[in-house]
């Protein structure tokens, strides 16, 4: 797909599909570089599919989706029309004749796809039985995001990323991050991206800064984060909390694990905090909800305070394990 887009020689219809996100956006947004940079506003649109969950919004989306489609470029030989969180609009729920027809009318774009313009849809796991999924298949260019199979395909991933980010790996190297991560595509990108800032002006990357800086997994101790937090060792504790969210641990589930911790630990061996250990939790728990930052930044902040580093001993906490990383 990257070297059609490089030659200009793309297909009308791509579906992009699968459990990385990340590779995904990159992917949809590369499409982008088919129109000049000067053109892009009036030639590059993008679509969310994703509240198109009731019959009259999505006839009112298909409609939308069709009318960019069909309009003709601007000043430029195509256009590029990416819909997103199309798994809602391949696979919805049928609960109108506005849907129904809306269905419809969709199935008669991607059976007759405009030659003008580029359309991308970015979507999850499908179901392959669908009308729609089998339409697609016959009509798009599929392009599987994040499909790992074995420790053979993580090595050719890890090879492959590594290659995109402009830097070179021994083979051997990949093999062992490959070893250690499995098929796990998150915590491969994890490892990789944590790699090439490590490595960032060498040469290459080889097997003493992979064996450097990517543990095993079988080292990793779901409950060595809790325990640390019951000594008071933060820099430990926070460790061990990158090493779940890089495993791809739920943040709600690390969540779940603090919160239990408190309420069957703090009690009996803390109970001076127990009050704004829970209040800390709640707050946490809150602001996962409103995305108020990022989980990873969220959930540091909860481990530090649990560890009873408060002020400006927490923040020197903070500055040491930024360090360490």
């Amino acid at each position: 797909m990257r070297a059609q887009i490089a030659s200009g020689k793309t297909d009308p219809l791509y579906l992009l599909v699968g459990e990385d996100e990340v590779e995904k956006s990159a992917l949809a947004a590369d499409f982008a570089d088919l129109v000049d940079e000067g053109l892009r506003a009036f030639n590059v649109e993008r679509i969310h599919a994703g509240d198109m969950t009731t019959g009259e919004r999505l006839a009112e989306g298909v409609g939308a989706i069709v009318s960019a489609v069909r309009t003709l470029p601007m000043m430029s030989p195509r256009r590029v029309v990416i819909v997103l969180q199309a798994d809602v609009l391949l696979v919805p729920k049928r609960e109108s004749e506005a849907a129904a027809r809306a269905l419809e009318e969709l199935e008669r774009l991607i059976a007759a796809p405009e030659t003008s313009t580029v359309l991308v849809l970015v979507a999850g796991a499908l179901d392959k039985r669908s009308r729609l999924y089998k339409l697609l298949s016959k009509q798009a260019t599929l392009v599987e995001c994040g499909v790992i199979t074995d420790v053979a395909d993580a090595e050719r991933w890890v090879r492959n990323r590594v290659a995109a980010a402009g830097a070179q790996i021994d083979a051997a190297a990949a093999r062992l991050i490959a070893q250690r991560a499995g098929i796990d595509v998150q915590r491969l990108r994890g490892d990789v991206d944590r790699l090439l800032l490590y490595a960032h002006g060498q040469k290459s990357i080889n097997v003493a800064d992979v064996r450097e800086l990517v543990g095993p997994a079988a080292l990793q101790d779901d409950w060595a984060m809790t325990n640390a937090i019951e000594d008071g060792r933060g820099g430990e504790a926070l460790r061990q909390l990158a090493l779940l969210l890089d495993a791809g641990a739920a943040p709600e589930k690390i969540l779940g694990q603090l919160g239990w911790l408190v309420r069957s630990k703090f009690p009996a061996g803390s109970p001076s905090r127990l009050a704004d250990a829970i209040e800390a939790v709640f707050r946490t728990d809150l602001d996962l909800k409103r995305s108020v930052a990022a989980p990873r930044v969220l959930l540091e902040r909860l481990v530090v305070e649990l560890c009873g580093k408060t002020g400006a001993y927490a923040a020197r906490e903070m500055r040491a394990w930024s360090r360490d990383l």
